[in-house]
């Protein structure tokens, strides 16, 4: 038997080395080549990323930024006790800028609207018109009331409250309690009359006057004619109590000059029998 077949004679395959693949194929890339599977791992994961981030960017900024404080407590810049101060604050129920201890301020009557009321006392037309009715009404009444003072100039003022200060050693303060400071009188308007009770003239620019019959029948008939006293006790300006000084307030500009610049309630009618009236 010839045993050259088994004796170790070299067997050649066609797989056993490259030089048995003809160079033409071995040159040419293989038709369906086999993909590396860790490129297209790395590729297919990165464009996956890219996508993920670019849709959930907004869910990623939520959840890697801090969270923001709902909390209901005020910021710690803003005190929640603390209100809003009014320019007018301390003032004594009025807004007018121009108030000098205690007295608002007044512009001068035009002399063209001036009338006498009587001798050389003047007030504006339609306030004398009225007063003069007045007058007529208390004197059937046997009441003889007595104008004192009527329109008063910003210089007539100035002597008034300087130079009658000076002679009693009065501050300023001391003597607005009695007298307005020049420009800040009501008598400047017109519309301010001081008024006595000719039967008892002892009694004129006093406190005391208020025990007359010129007064007791003002207080009783003044608003008919569209006269008020300005300042009452306790009012709110901090005057001094001057039961002579009365104001004309009956028709629009009178009223303006007056109540424009403060800020006054109403007065409540306190009798029950007075029959209502439409609201406005």
């Amino acid at each position: 038997m010839n045993k050259a077949g088994f004796s170790g004679e070299p067997q050649h395959s066609s797989a056993a080395s490259g030089d048995d693949i003809p160079a033409a194929l071995r040159d040419t890339p293989d038709p369906k080549p086999k993909m590396r599977v860790q490129p297209l791992v790395l590729l297919i994961g990165g464009a996956l990323a890219f996508v993920l981030l670019a849709v959930s960017s907004g869910f990623v900024f939520f959840i890697l930024s801090p969270k923001r404080i709902t909390s209901s407590q005020p910021s710690p810049t803003i005190s929640p006790t603390e209100t809003p101060i009014s320019e007018n604050s301390g003032e004594a129920q009025t807004n007018n800028s121009d108030t000098i201890l205690g007295h608002l301020a007044y512009t001068e009557a035009p002399e063209s609207d001036l009338a006498v009321v009587s001798g050389r006392i003047k007030m504006r037309t339609a306030a004398a018109e009225k007063f003069r009715e007045m007058e007529r009404a208390a004197r059937q009444a046997g009441v003889n009331l007595v104008p004192i003072s009527g329109f008063r100039s910003v210089k007539e003022q100035e002597q008034l409250f300087f130079g009658v200060g000076a002679q009693r050693n009065q501050t300023p303060a001391e003597r607005a309690a009695l007298s307005a400071p020049p420009g800040h009188s009501e008598h400047h308007t017109g519309y301010a009359v001081d008024i006595g009770d000719g039967a008892v003239p002892a009694t004129n620019l006093q406190a005391n006057f208020d025990n007359t019959r010129a007064y007791k029948w003002l207080e009783e008939n003044a608003a008919r004619f569209g006269f008020e006293m300005s300042f009452p006790k306790d009012n709110p300006q901090g005057v001094s109590y001057e039961p002579w000084h009365w104001r004309f307030v009956g028709d629009r500009d009178s009223l303006e000059t007056f109540y424009k610049a403060q800020n006054l309630k109403p007065t409540p009618i306190a009798s029950p029998s007075v029959a209502p009236e439409s609201t406005p």
